[in-house]
């Protein structure tokens, strides 16, 4: 892509999503991720009902009059954006694809997360860690993040979400926020990876999703071809049968990610490409203030 295509991309991203993040999210945001633990705020004289646990007790000693430690929650939070960049997320046959709402997803919540003086970090992944940014604050960086959005281009097209999820927990020593943005396209059963990095980190998984890829039309013979193994065979869409078999697959699979969040107590939401996504993070963002 050339460098003024990409220039022009990431202003129409930033606009959009910049807006969305200050006129929307604003309030729901700061409500919906608390601070990630209690910060020492100052000293005061020691009051009836005080826990003496949070005595200070060289400031009693030099005054000979107890003093208590005053802590108030530590607002600023470290957020990391996990993107799937494999092969099947660049399907989309509505209005967008699937890459494209991701974009303006970790967009969105890049912004939010900066007017809350958050830093923000991304780890992007296929079957392995293909990019880390590290966490930092500023418009400049978010520019930066999105441009990568935009122009990135993974060495591997396969998925492996538990892989990216084991790299969070190693890699982030002190708590932080997660979005784990994909489609959830794996093989791999990542119950065990998402238990662990939730008891750690605050863990939040959005998937995004094509409607044809839950109901498909009645169209005739088709080929299709698995984006991220290459394999391509022909399947004909007039058979009410083999689009029932299709639909069903398709929700037997929500059903499974439903249990495992729901397992590892992890927050979820689903988004259709040709779908509000500022809805559904709204939606998310309330279950959770």
């Amino acid at each position: 892509m050339e460098t003024s295509e990409i220039i022009k991309k990431v202003r129409k991203v930033e606009i959009k999503t910049r807006g969305l993040s200050q006129n929307i999210f604003a309030g729901q945001y700061h409500s919906a991720f608390k601070g990630r633990g209690m910060a020492f705020s100052e000293v005061r004289e020691y009051q009836y009902g005080d826990d003496v646990r949070d005595i200070d007790w060289n400031v009693t000693a030099r005054f000979h009059h107890p003093y208590v430690k005053v802590f108030e929650e530590e607002r600023e939070l470290t957020v990391m954006l996990l993107v799937d960049v494999s092969g099947s997320l660049d399907f989309g046959t509505i209005h967008q694809t699937k890459r494209d709402m991701v974009t303006e997803i970790a967009a969105t919540l890049a912004f939010s997360a900066i007017q809350n003086n958050d830093k923000i970090g991304v780890i992007f992944f296929s079957d392995k860690i293909e990019k880390y940014i590290l966490p930092k604050k500023g418009r400049k960086h978010i520019l930066y993040i999105i441009r990568e959005l935009l122009d990135f281009k993974p060495q591997s097209r396969r998925t492996d979400v538990g892989m990216a999820v084991s790299y969070l927990t190693r890699m982030m020593k002190r708590r932080c926020t997660a979005f784990l943005l994909s489609d959830f396209y794996t093989r791999d059963d990542f119950y065990k990876e998402m238990q662990i990095a939730n008891s750690k980190h605050d863990m939040i998984a959005i998937q995004v999703y094509d409607q044809r890829a839950k109901m498909l039309p009645d169209i005739g013979l088709m080929k299709v071809r698995d984006a991220e193994t290459g394999h391509e065979m022909i399947i004909d869409t007039s058979s009410a049968k083999f689009r029932h078999a299709h639909t069903a697959y398709w929700l037997e699979r929500e059903e499974d990610l439903r249990r495992l969040f729901a397992m590892s107590n992890v927050d979820w939401t689903s988004i259709a490409t040709n779908e509000d996504f500022a809805k559904a993070l709204m939606l998310l963002f309330k279950k959770r203030a």
